[in-house]
């Protein structure tokens, strides 16, 4: 097998009306817990997160869409990368605007950023993966992961996006290969 190596460079970077455009996903999966009395066990999600290279804080997979690819691949490209886990995209968590103070270019020279972000269940953790030598991977809850948040933009995307989704039985969840 191929080792897994992350892309780097903005040569490929897709961008739209200003804004750099970033995939990115909320990793979960949901554990049995020992039960809530009646011998019927509580499902409990867990999402998972990854510390900054940067600063302090946790976060969701995430990075630029390429050219050569679809968002949904860029977000599974994002998961593996960053946080060394595959799994099915299962919803489409909508879109959210947040402006970076580190990368800025010409093609974006404010900073601003449009992310799509994906519900994704894992079926697979990685024992190698690109950037396991800078990240370290934190299996939370919600509430959890809503405090230990570093990105407002990423928790709104929990909050509104995933909670809301998950709660509402996890309806509209996506059927097409990726």
């Amino acid at each position: 097998m191929s080792e897994l190596v992350a892309r780097t460079g903005r040569h490929q970077q897709r961008y739209e009306a200003g804004y750099r455009l970033i995939a990115g996903c909320i990793p979960f999966k949901c554990i049995d817990s020992g039960g809530n009395g009646d011998d019927t066990p509580e499902r409990i999600v867990e999402v998972l997160m990854i510390n900054s290279a940067s600063g302090p804080g946790l976060l969701f997979p995430k990075g630029g869409w390429e050219n050569d690819e679809t968002v949904e691949q860029a977000a599974i490209r994002e998961a593996v990368e960053e946080a060394g886990v595959r799994g099915d995209l299962l919803h489409s968590l909508g879109e959210y605007e947040f402006k970076s103070k580190t990368l800025q270019d010409e093609s974006s020279p404010e900073g601003l950023c449009k992310a799509t972000m994906f519900a994704l269940l894992v079926k697979e953790e990685l024992v190698s993966w690109p950037e396991q030598n800078v990240r370290e991977r934190s299996w939370l809850t919600i509430p959890e992961a809503i405090e230990r948040c570093r990105h407002s933009w990423m928790r709104e995307a929990l909050e509104k996006g995933f909670s809301k989704w998950y709660a509402d039985g996890m309806i509209n969840t996506r059927n097409e290969d990726n």
